[in-house]
This record gives C-alpha cells, structure tokens and sequence, in this order.
C-alpha cells in the first residue's frame, strides 16, 4: 500500500506542470532478475509520451543503462551514471545515439591501498577515464555493461577511474558496510549495495550531485523534482528530489530518507507512482 506524506503532487493547480523524473533501475525499473515488467514499461513510456523529463539514475555504467534507455523509447534527454559520475546526453541524431558530456574523476590509489590492506580476499573492478573497465580476479557483473579486461593491482593503482566497485564474498551487507566504515577513506563517496558490494566515485558524487546540475541546467524547479529508488546509493538522491519514493523492498534506512513508500519492484511500485502522476497531470 502506498504511504503519501506529501499532497503537493495532487494540487490541481499543477495541473499542466512538467516534471523532472530521475528513476533508479535495479530494483526499481527492473527486478533483481534484471526483467522489466509490462506495467512498468507501460507507464514508464506514458510519462516519456506526456512531456516529462525522464532521467534515468543509476550506479550502471553507461553500457549497462543504454539498454533501458532505449527500452522506455527515450531518444532525447539525459542518464546520470556511475552513481553521478557519468553524465550522458542522449540525442537521436547522433551516431550513437548518445554523446558524453562529463566525466567525474579520481585517483583511486588511496582507497585501494586501503582497501586491500582491510579486505584482501575481495575482488576489485575499475572504469577508467576512457569508459574500460579493468579488474582482478576475473571479476565481471552485468553493471558494467562491458567485458571487463583483466590487468594487475599495479595497473590498477596507476589508472584514472570513474568508478571503483568492490566485491567480498566474505561478510554480509552489514559486515562489510561496517567494516569499510571503520576505514575512513578520503577523498571519495562511496556506498554499499545489497550485499557485500561497494562503489566508489570522486569524493562529493552522488546521484543527487549529477541530478542537481542537471536540474539548473534544465531549469527545472526543485518541487518540480521526483526521484524513485530502493538502494543505499540512492539516499543522496531521494533527500535531494522535491519529491523522493522509496521502493517497498528497500532498507529501512532508505525509507526514512524518502516522503513516501511505494509497492515493492515485484508490485508494479514503480508504475504505480508513474500511473498516478499521470493522473493529477492531466486532470
């Protein structure tokens, strides 16, 4: 059952507003099996069809989102990935389809001396400045969007990343997140996944981050905002949006962060937000 917190959305006098929709895609476009239900894309391609600025916000790689982009038949707009450190602008006339706009950096060799001194049984996978990724221990997942090349810790240290992602099948979620906490790396942002998954970017990234410069950019009022999410990585960006949901199966911590819970990603939460959006819009 949806729990409302804000009534703003369903003024009548906002009746013609366009807004700015910044969407998360694991567990909130798509289940944790990586499908996408009919009702999803459904009311998903309704708001793209309506006006709205559907902005798709992800700790994918660009790889891993184009896919969904082109899914909700989005040709025109913008992605934010890499949990804000990747900005792309999308554009149908375009060779690609799409083009770079920006590129959030960092020396990751700090954090990963760190990293391997705390946790050395983990698994390590970087996207570099050039949009590759490398990695140990032959570690790959879907995230990435591409296969990723398999190089030396020394090689790693000496790269220019967008991205690191951390993977330790020895702790829980919880476990981990605590352990890395006690670290205190400087100079990034990071967050834990689900599980003992972690994803580092520049220190200061976030989702929110890129969102942000989006929404000056595209002149979009903050109460003109929403965001949709059910990940750790995604606190930042439901705190920032003038309307934040969590998703229903999201951490308790999430949901405090949010005005509102939804259904989970197996009840359709997402297109029910959307459906009702829709609704107040175009009555």
């Amino acid at each position: 059952m949806t729990v409302m917190t804000r009534t703003g959305i369903e003024d009548r006098s906002e009746a013609t507003q366009k807004y700015m929709i910044c969407l998360d895609v694991d567990g909130t476009l798509v289940n944790h099996d990586g499908a996408m239900s009919r009702a999803v894309k459904d009311s998903a391609r309704a708001i793209v069809a309506a006006g709205h600025e559907v902005v798709i916000s992800t700790g994918r790689s660009l790889g891993a989102t184009l896919p969904v982009i082109r899914m909700l038949g989005i040709e025109n707009g913008f992605a934010v990935c890499c949990n804000g450190g990747v900005t792309v602008r999308l554009d149908a006339s375009l060779d690609e389809g799409y083009e770079v706009v920006e590129r959030k950096t960092f020396d990751p060799a700090p954090a990963l001396h760190a990293l391997r001194e705390a946790l050395p049984t983990a698994k390590y996978a970087l996207e570099d400045d050039q949009g590759r990724f490398l990695s140990t221990e032959r570690f790959q997942d879907a995230s990435f969007g591409v296969v990723a090349n398999p190089v030396t810790l020394g090689e790693m240290l000496e790269a220019t990343a967008v991205r690191l992602v951390v993977f330790s099948t020895d702790a829980t979620a919880e476990e981990f997140g605590a352990a890395v906490s006690v670290m205190g790396l400087a100079g990034v942002t990071y967050s834990v996944g689900w599980t003992a998954w972690l994803d580092i970017a520049a220190e200061g990234v976030t989702k929110a981050s890129g969102l942000e410069d989006l929404r000056a950019k595209l002149g979009h009022e903050i109460d003109a905002t929403i965001a949709v999410g059910d990940g750790r990585n995604d606190i930042e960006m439901l705190t920032w949006a003038g309307r934040g949901v969590a998703m229903g199966q999201a951490p308790d911590e999430v949901k405090e962060s949010a005005d509102e819970v939804t259904e989970g990603v197996d009840q359709d939460g997402l297109a029910a937000v959307l459906w009702g959006l829709l609704e107040n819009t175009e009555s």
